[in-house]
């Protein structure tokens, strides 16, 4: 079944972060870092499928060349806090082909980002089943500049009003409807929302389809970045009590409620949806079986009072006590097929969340064990030096 993924943040050089290394690393290319003097190479960077740039028409010809686009980056920022880029991470429906994903991302960022007159970097990666990944984990990374594209380069002043929450929540409801669009377009059955499952939960039992909730009755996984990456590795973290807040006043005793990483986390919570949603198949299939057997009792009741016709309708007896009854059996076995037609579709879809979960469960495991043997080699597994 297709997923949802939206998420943007800011490359900040505050982080140590260089935008020229993130768009080698992301495009699998060798660039020169000029600010660093070094040459971030990730030429043997695995799942790489696509890299391109797109500008605004009638943009200057070298924003189009990855290595002078983000060096011209990093030379414009001048603080040692500057934000430099801005990320987009998305989540690709991996029923699709490669050239129907790379068709959809072309597409989306032509009128989201493009259009505003920003330069999209994007690159879209495949899984490496190498390295453990999900074999559905299509996805596209995009780097955006934070100025606007002329014919003679880049604004000096950035664009502010791209930071604003209403955009985004605009760009998260415009990539739902893109996939959408294309999922149906292509005779695709799976739809994705944006929307929290909490609140789809509550759309469905406000139209009184209280039995539909049961699909968003769970909780998301955690989002597991570099760090809580690194972090999780090897050996869980070590929590300390801590005084938060102003004038640090207020004690988080985080030795209580730490449990390891969020990876761990992750594999947990999985399982916890995957049990519950268990619960919910078998409450389900308990259901679809006594209405299952009320429709065989309509339908012996239903040839037991069926009237018998004439050549000529007696329209007077249409309405006696026989036929009132015979249209009241009809009328609740047409009720209970609905009903069961309903159970039936609910019962496959959540047999098919509950194999997604096991799937994610069995995938996070697998990241676990590998984390941890890559750390206990000798240099953390690596044969060369990072750039």
């Amino acid at each position: 079944m297709a997923s949802y993924h939206l998420s943007a943040q800011p490359v900040k050089r505050s982080d140590g972060r260089s935008v020229v290394a993130m768009a080698a690393y992301r495009a699998g290319a060798l660039l020169k870092d000029e600010r660093r003097g070094v040459d971030a190479d990730y030429r043997r960077r695995q799942g790489v499928l696509h890299a391109e740039i797109m500008a605004p028409e009638g943009a200057a010809e070298w924003l189009y060349d990855r290595e002078a686009l983000w060096n011209a980056v990093e030379r414009m920022e001048v603080r040692r806090d500057a934000q430099l880029a801005r990320e987009i991470n998305m989540a690709l429906p991996h029923e699709l082909t490669d050239e129907q994903r790379l068709a959809l991302v072309r597409d989306f960022v032509q009128e989201q980002f493009v259009s505003l007159g920003m330069v999209a970097d994007f690159a879209i990666h495949a899984p490496v089943p190498g390295k453990g990944d999900d074999p559905r984990n299509y996805h596209v990374h995009v780097l955006l500049t934070l100025r606007k594209a002329g014919y003679w380069g880049l604004w000096r002043v950035k664009t502010r009003e791209w930071n604003s929450d209403e955009l985004l929540v605009k760009w998260r409801a415009a990539w739902a409807e893109h996939q959408n669009r294309a999922l149906g377009l292509l005779g695709f059955k799976a739809r994705v929302d944006h929307r929290s499952f909490a609140a789809r939960k509550r759309e469905v039992e406000e139209k009184g389809l209280r039995r539909k909730g049961a699909v968003f009755d769970r909780v998301p996984e955690l989002h597991v970045g570099p760090k809580a990456k690194k972090a999780g590795r090897a050996l869980p973290p070590a929590s300390k009590d801590r005084f938060v807040g102003r004038n640090s006043k207020r004690k988080l005793a985080y030795t209580s409620f730490d449990v390891g990483s969020r990876g761990e986390f992750n594999v947990r919570r999985l399982s916890a949806n995957a049990r519950k949603l268990q619960a919910t198949i078998a409450k389900t299939q308990k259901r679809l079986l006594r209405f299952q057997a009320r429709q065989a009792y309509y339908e012996r009741q239903v040839r037991q009072h069926a009237p018998s016709r004439s050549s000529t309708l007696d329209l007077s007896a249409l309405f006696g006590e026989t036929e009132g009854k015979y249209l009241h059996l009809l009328r609740r076995q047409e009720q209970v097929a609905i009903l069961i037609s309903e159970l039936d579709q609910l019962f496959f879809e959540l047999l098919d969340i509950r194999e997604s979960q096991l799937i994610r469960r069995t995938v996070w495991s697998n990241r676990l064990r590998r984390w941890r043997s890559h750390d206990a080699a000798p240099n953390g597994g690596r044969t060369r030096p990072r750039q």
